[in-house]
């Protein structure tokens, strides 16, 4: 089914000049949102923020008024045309610098300094620099989000859906960031300010300024379906490749957290392993092959990630965790992903992550059931100790060597590691703090559990000085 729709004059420069367009589409509203993709903004021009039809513009299908149909929702056939018919007067046509000078009274401007002013003070607002890309690359405002003029109304609503948002707007010399705060109005955003003066007023004053670290073409290229997701984009992707992950363990879990982390560009990957690879590793562990049995799991990790992810840079501890060493490997990392099989190294890890001030991204699998939350008591989650005070004796805990795991089972819980890392590292989405998943395969089923802080846990617990280190050797298990 085709539909020809009718331009007026007065919104032609916003589809290329067109004066007619031909869509395939069943209801009007369907017409304003298939145009909306290829040209946005449009949308915004004719329906309100609720969707309804602007008061002065009349819709036609054929030579009907639609508001004697069913209005938006009005159901379309094969060969309509539909007319655009917003209100005109005669006369001069506004020139641009009357329409700026229209602005000026319209949107409100602030100066760098009172930008300036509120980031010092850390009052909440959001600064957007809509200026392009190669201009945004010389120099920016520190923590402005960058949305070029050009692509505001299309990303805006899914970066800041709040429309109360308090939204500072600026470009490089004031204009822009005028007619920016102007579209965001019409779309319902009720704090929007711009500017005066720009980046370049920013820049005359001596205000900081941050010199991005941009990506290198070939990364582009690389990393392109991440950069059109507008949650991740290039500040996203530039977070993953400075940021340093470090995997306990490239076994079960281990494997598929490296895989895809390396994938997704983290820039540095530690990984501790004294263990070398066993021809029942195999089955589950998919950063070894069968060439590698008797070789040390951390070179033949190595091998593997950097045969598909040359750039990333691994950092190798071959040797047990313990409370002598742990504070030192774990130092220098943001997150650690613990993919231990065994209670001893889980609990010096946590303690050490409490310690630190550290994430800890946690997995642990069970012959067909698995486990994955975030331990960050920091961010005011609960540790692994305000579940499990002390580990259990041995023979409430049998290995997986003992009771078996199910191959992929480890793959399904690594990988939800996975993307719990990227979000803290991206600052995305809901971490799971405070948060468990549980997953049964036999049964295919995820639920979820709240775990609650212990106040009077003694790791983690406000107030409480750290206890120290324990080495549950006698606990200790093989995978």
């Amino acid at each position: 089914m085709s539909v020809i729709i009718r331009i007026p004059t007065p919104l032609r420069p916003m589809v290329n000049g067109e004066a007619e367009l031909k869509v395939d589409v069943y209801t009007i509203a369907s017409i304003f949102d298939t145009i909306e993709k290829n040209h946005p903004g449009f949308k915004s021009r004719i329906c309100d923020a609720e969707g309804n039809i602007r008061r002065f513009i009349n819709i036609y299908i054929n030579d009907t008024d639609v508001r004697t149909l069913m209005g938006i929702k009005t159901q379309l056939k094969d060969g309509d045309t539909l007319s655009i018919i917003p209100a005109v007067a005669g006369g001069k046509a506004q020139t641009f610098q009357e329409k700026l000078a229209e602005l000026k009274k319209t949107q409100k401007e602030v100066t760098p300094e009172e930008v300036k002013k509120r980031i010092d003070e850390k009052k909440k607002c959001i600064i957007i620099d809509v200026r392009e890309t190669e201009e945004f690359k010389k120099g920016q405002i520190p923590g402005a989000m960058h949305i070029p003029r050009g692509y505001l109304e299309l990303k805006i609503e899914s970066l800041i859906p709040d429309k109360n948002t308090h939204i500072v707007l600026h470009c490089a010399g004031g204009t822009r960031s005028l007619l920016a705060a102007e579209t965001l109005s019409q779309m319902g955003y009720v704090s929007c300010e711009s500017m005066s003066g720009g980046f370049g007023a920013w820049a005359q004053r001596g205000f900081p300024i941050k010199e991005p670290i941009t990506l290198s073409e070939k990364q582009k290229a690389r990393f392109s379906r991440h950069l059109s997701i507008p949650e991740v984009g290039e500040a996203g992707q530039m977070k993953l490749l400075q940021s340093k992950v470090l995997l306990i363990g490239a076994g079960g879990l281990g494997s598929p957290s490296a895989y895809y982390l390396a994938a997704a560009g983290i820039g540095t990957l530690g990984i501790v392993d004294f263990d070398v690879v066993d021809e029942s590793n195999l089955q589950r562990q998919i950063l070894h092959t069968a060439d590698r049995v008797g070789v040390s799991k951390i070179e033949s990790a190595r091998k593997t990630i950097q045969s598909f992810s040359p750039d990333t840079n691994i950092v190798p501890f071959e040797e047990r965790l313990t409370s002598t060493n742990i504070e030192r490997i774990l130092q220098g990392f943001d997150i650690i992903l613990d993919g231990s099989d065994n209670f001893p190294t889980r609990y010096l890890i946590n303690d050490a992550c409490v310690r630190l001030k550290k994430p800890c991204v946690h997995g642990s699998v069970y012959r067909f059931e698995g486990q994955v939350t975030v331990f960050d008591p920091s961010r005011g989650g609960p540790c692994y100790r305000c579940l499990y005070p002390e580990p259990p004796p041995p023979e409430m805990a049998p290995s997986c060597a003992d009771a078996g795991v199910l191959g992929v089972l480890p793959g399904i819980i690594g990988l939800l590691q996975a993307v719990e890392v990227i979000k803290i590292i991206i600052s995305i989405g809901k971490p799971l703090i405070g948060r468990l998943i549980t997953y049964d395969a036999l049964d295919t089923y995820f639920k979820e559990f709240k775990l609650a802080k212990n106040p009077a846990c003694v790791y983690c617990g406000e107030g409480k000085v750290f206890p120290g280190y324990i080495d549950y050797e006698e606990f200790c298990r093989t995978h």
